[in-house]
């Protein structure tokens, strides 16, 4: 059931832009007995559904630039296999720290940032 709860939430917040797949990641890590590299590949996993009905939604709104798009397919390509390479060489603890000091930096980045001023349309 644990299991049923830390998806949705992962799903409903990954959904409004609040970075769902680290509930998932730290639900698998931390309660599942899963290692780090196997959560963070579960949680891409679980984030390609999640990304394919963003597009369509976006592509149905007219909200998509396709050339800035074309190129940030093709980051996304050279960081998977740079990463796929270099996940052989680190080791899980480490990785768990980084992910650790990842998260509590995003974490101080949006609790100090001042909120954006609104443009009048």
């Amino acid at each position: 059931m644990m299991t049923y709860v830390a998806a949705f939430l992962s799903g409903l917040l990954g959904s409004m832009g609040f970075g769902g797949g680290s509930v998932l990641i730290i639900y698998l890590t931390l309660f599942a007995g899963t290692d780090q590299i196997k959560a963070q590949g579960v949680n891409l996993l679980f984030f390609i559904p999640c990304a394919v009905v963003s597009v369509i939604i976006n592509i149905r709104n007219k909200l998509v630039k396709y050339r800035l798009g074309a190129y940030i397919v093709l980051g996304g390509a050279v960081g998977i296999i740079v990463g796929f390479f270099a996940v052989r060489h680190i080791d899980t603890s480490l990785l768990s720290r980084l992910f650790g000091i990842f998260i509590f930096a995003i974490g101080l980045v949006t609790l100090f940032q001042k909120p954006k001023k609104r443009s009048a349309k």
